[in-house]
């Protein structure tokens, strides 16, 4: 699947997902009328309005990316008929050609972990049969339970050729607490509170163990590992280093646009050979209409919007990275 993934990029030119994330509000007050005269203001009329929403998001961008990533939280928030539409939309999103990574931040041990691997990227047996649950391509899974819980990942992702996203140094501003601290290396003297040879930050060690799970899980061919890393856009110097201690990793990286990471602060994620990385945005394109510079779509124009925010955005990636290259 990581092939495939690199293939949509180079075939699009485009290194971008689109999160999808909705929120009941960035749904267009005439979507959400809709829904909500068929179904009543209950939680099925909601994930009839996401689902409506969703579609015509997809419909207006699937030609231009190479992925999406549902974030499977702004679903489950409205219960059993949420989680319907998250399915509904992984299925229509690869039904549209998407590569669709679910943005679940999954992390747990022994069968649960397993229960949890199975049941978005592989099959479970159900009598004689072997059924798909959510059945996306790649999911993000949370590494702090250590290998116990990523190598049920690993088993279903070498199965069922699919792909994982770990979660190394995330965009949100108090990542820091715990994935910038200090670590004491073995044989290092000195205070913890002491920057010096032989302390680490968390992140570059968990960094480490990416880089080490994914050579075990290379593709037949390709340069990339089926074990990628999440590195946030909003620290392009923590990426620049996590790009060299995990030359194989492939690194989606969330972060831009609305939380303040832009094209020129992304070059350092990417290798030399132009991939290596995939940007992630969000509401920055599933809600462009609400922003200034898309104004002129209006809620109707909601599409239109997303397409063209997707298109400045590809134009911005592609302009730094040919700066960078020139």
């Amino acid at each position: 699947m990581i092939n495939r993934l690199i293939s949509k990029i180079q075939e699009t030119k485009a290194p971008i997902v689109v999160g999808l994330d909705p929120m009941m509000k960035f749904v267009p007050e005439h979507i959400r009328q809709a829904a909500f005269s068929e179904c009543g203001e209950t939680l099925e009329g909601a994930a009839e309005a996401i689902w409506q929403y969703n579609k015509g998001i997809v419909d207006a961008i699937y030609d231009l990316v190479p992925a999406v990533k549902p974030q499977i939280a702004m679903y489950e928030q409205f219960g059993i008929p949420g989680l319907l539409v998250f399915k509904r939309t992984v299925d229509y999103c690869r039904e549209k050609g998407l590569v669709v990574i679910g943005d679940v931040k999954r992390g747990d041990i022994g069968s649960t972990s397993e229960a949890y691997a199975v049941g978005h990227l592989g099959k479970v047996q159900v009598g004689s049969s072997f059924c798909s649950g959510f059945n996306e391509d790649f999911v993000t899974v949370n590494p702090y339970l250590g290998s116990d819980g990523v190598k049920p990942f690993m088993k279903v992702c070498a199965e069922e050729k699919k792909g994982i996203f770990v979660l190394v140094k995330t965009s949100n501003p108090s990542s820091g607490e715990l994935q910038d601290r200090l670590v004491r290396e073995a044989g290092a003297e000195g205070g913890l509170g002491e920057v010096a040879e032989g302390f680490r930050p968390v992140y570059e060690i968990v960094g480490e163990q990416v880089a080490a799970w994914g050579a075990g899980c290379m593709p037949e061919k390709g340069n990339y590992s089926y074990v990628g890393a999440v590195v946030g856009a909003t620290y392009p110097e923590q990426g620049r280093a996590l790009r060299k201690i995990m030359p194989k990793t492939f690194i989606l990286v969330p972060g831009y646009g609305a939380q303040g990471g832009k094209g020129a602060d992304l070059v350092h994620f990417f290798n030399e050979d132009g991939l290596g990385a995939i940007i992630n945005s969000s509401r920055g394109i599933i809600a462009a209409y609400q922003q200034e510079q898309y104004a002129r779509f209006g809620e109707q124009g909601y599409k239109d919007a997303a397409r063209e925010a997707v298109l400045a955005m590809r134009e911005d990636i592609a302009s730094a990275l040919e700066r960078a290259c020139g």
